[in-house]
């Protein structure tokens, strides 16, 4: 699987590298701060970490074949139980498995018709890198995305920038001090402001 945004990373790269960028800031949540408020609209620390541990439970089911109406409730509602380090564990594990288990070609049933599996693996590296620095600002914790990375997730999205804020799946781009480096760019389109950690609305699932 090789599908890369030009002079970037691949798209299993990619989402490898994001699940372990939030897999980092996950480890220093404190017990007691699981339910402080996020970036992200009326989801605290616990409801943001549910929803992407339900994303990389998705990918297991989809990469098999199955459609989102073949899946239907069965991952929704709380996935995180008594241990949501583990219930995180066992999802990024399985995502990872099903993910380099397939080619390059194989499609993926998503809502907005099959969809080319990078493209899906580019979705999901978005969404947990733009949600593991929302996780770090709601613990306090400085999150500084490696520049590769970065550039990987900005030079994919620069082309859906416009299709996601058009589903309202993310808020009014921010603005942006001149000289803004690479991942103020990145937050700043996914309608963050690094400053002081406000947001538009969360991007969305599966799209």
């Amino acid at each position: 699987m090789t599908e890369a945004a030009p002079g970037a990373m691949s798209a299993q790269a990619t989402y490898v590298d994001a699940l372990a960028v939030f897999d980092g800031v996950l480890a220093q949540v404190p017990p007691d701060q699981w339910a402080a408020p996020t970036p992200c609209d009326a989801w605290d620390v616990r409801m943001l970490v549910n929803h992407v541990v339900g994303e990389d439970r998705w990918v297991p089911p989809l990469v098999a074949g199955l459609t989102i109406a073949q899946v239907g409730d069965t991952l929704g509602g709380d996935l995180l139980g008594d241990d949501p380090q583990l219930a995180w564990d066992r999802a990024r594990r399985e995502a990872e498995g099903a993910v380099g288990s397939v080619p390059e070609n194989h499609l993926v049933a998503l809502s907005a018709g099959p969809t080319p599996l990078p493209e899906y693996l580019w979705q999901l590296a978005a969404d947990h890198l733009v949600h593991a620095w929302d996780l770090a600002t709601a613990i306090g914790t400085d999150l500084v995305f490696e520049d590769g990375l970065a550039a990987a997730v900005e030079q994919w999205f620069v082309a859906r920038e416009d299709g996601y804020r058009q589903a309202g799946a993310i808020g009014p781009r921010a603005a942006v001090p001149d000289g803004a480096d690479r991942q103020q760019r990145l937050l700043a389109a996914f309608g963050r402001r690094a400053a002081d950690g406000s947001v538009g609305r969360e991007p969305s699932r599966v799209s």
